[in-house]
């Protein structure tokens, strides 16, 4: 085999990159296919989730109603107390301290 002249060299460079250019477009039409799919998927998954989640609340609920609106409030109390530096102003005989007062406490 003899050697190349430049412009065989600069065809052969030519397709070459073309060949590149060509499997990057494909790699990067295949990565959007795949995220985009498990995007859906997972958001199937947790369309699901939710919809047996809240099929256990609503039986919870019919099951034991105070129970239900304990758990209720705990979740609450900690989406309101998120942080390191939550800081509440209420009243301490607020109905959102029900769960939290005692009997030689707050009441």
């Amino acid at each position: 085999m003899g050697r190349l002249s430049r412009a065989e060299a600069a065809d052969e460079i030519a397709r070459g990159n073309e060949a590149a250019q060509r499997v990057r477009a494909l790699a990067d039409r295949t990565e959007v296919e795949i995220v985009s799919d498990a995007r859906r998927d997972a958001e199937i998954i947790r369309g699901e989730a939710d919809a047996e989640r809240n099929a256990i609340f609503a039986n919870a609920f019919g099951e034991d109603p105070e129970f239900f609106e304990f758990y209720r409030s705990l979740t609450a109390y900690k989406n309101a107390l998120q942080g390191k530096n939550s800081t509440m102003v209420i009243s301490p005989d607020s109905e959102f301290f029900d769960y939290l007062k005692s009997d030689i406490g707050l009441q």
